[in-house]
């Protein structure tokens, strides 16, 4: 039992299948002294949500490029943080996410400071902002030299948060800095230096919705770092025209044919996290489109109206 997949858990949870089993299965976050109060993404699987996806994708004609792998996306309701609803499609298969990992460089640096009580100073939480907002590559080398890149690998491996499991399906994976230099260490998968799947990443948003990210004030200042992002394509471009009033806390990444993209958005009263990672050419105005229809599912009337 110890053994079983997330991936596993999914499928069991999809299938309404394996509901004993899972209660069995050891919690993720046993480390976190505050783990017990919140409910694990794995087991929040929603049968109507998923099957929105679904037939989202396959409306987008969209259904080739998850059959080939070249498209990961995770959609996670937050409205009620207490009672999440998830939906994926190759939600757990790691890709190349270019800038997007830059956010466990951020969490590092947080973490870093809580472990040695000396609080990030005004330059380094400006630089942390700019890797950001403005997803600055050389901000994020200072900041990851600053850190460390095997204590930033410590800090996605740890028990308190396996944002990366070489046990399991990876994760969320920093092993070069972005900047012309070798590589520090390629994951043990997928030998990728910048990676990520999508399932792990809107994992790290609702930790930060719900302030377990270091600490609920490190959380705060994190999530204001990823507000008012500058970069306008992908999610936010897509948003800004089709849902103004759209608050977006964002990460995303670009490189060749990788497009990879990550938000908290909230409106109305509503908040879901999104997270798209892709392979193509086509990606950047793919993920403008996708981000609409996500936004639809989670604003369905009928979804809103039988929620607790």
């Amino acid at each position: 039992t110890q053994s079983t997949s997330r991936r596993q858990r999914q499928m069991c949870i999809r299938d309404r299948l394996c509901g004993l089993l899972l209660l069995a299965v050891p919690a993720a976050f046993a480390a976190s002294p505050t783990a017990r109060s919140w409910p694990h993404l794995a087991d929040a699987y929603d049968a109507r949500l998923q099957q929105g996806l679904e037939a989202q994708i396959a409306d987008s004609r969209l259904g080739d490029v998850v059959a080939g792998k070249r498209l990961a996306v995770a959609l996670v309701d937050v409205t009620n943080p207490h009672k999440p609803r998830v939906a994926g499609v190759n939600e757990h298969e790691m890709m190349y996410a270019a800038s997007l990992p830059k956010i466990a460089i951020l969490l590092a640096a947080f973490q870093k400071a809580e472990d040695t009580g000396e609080p990030l100073n005004q330059s380094s939480k400006e630089l942390l902002t700019r890797m950001i907002r403005d997803s600055s590559n050389s901000a994020a080398t200072e900041m990851s030299d600053w850190v460390g890149m095997e204590y930033i690998a410590n800090v996605l491996t740890s028990d308190r948060y396996k944002f990366y499991d070489d046990q399991d399906d990876g994760g969320i994976w920093v092993g070069k800095a972005y900047a012309r230099r070798g590589a520090w260490r390629r994951d043990p998968l997928g030998n990728l230096s910048h990676a990520a799947s999508a399932f792990e990443v809107s994992r790290f948003y609702y930790l930060l919705v719900t302030g377990r990210l270091v600490s609920p004030g490190a959380s705060a200042d994190m999530k204001q770092m990823l507000s008012r992002p500058a970069i306008d394509h992908k999610f936010v471009s897509g948003l800004a025209k089709a849902r103004p009033g759209s608050r977006i806390y964002r990460k995303s990444g670009t490189w060749r044919t990788y497009h990879s993209d990550s938000a908290l958005v909230e409106r109305d009263g509503r908040a879901y996290i999104a997270v798209a990672l892709c392979n193509d050419a086509r990606c950047g105005s793919w993920l403008k489109s996708l981000i609409v229809r996500l936004d639809d599912l989670i604003f369905e009337p009928e979804t809103v109206n039988r929620r607790p």
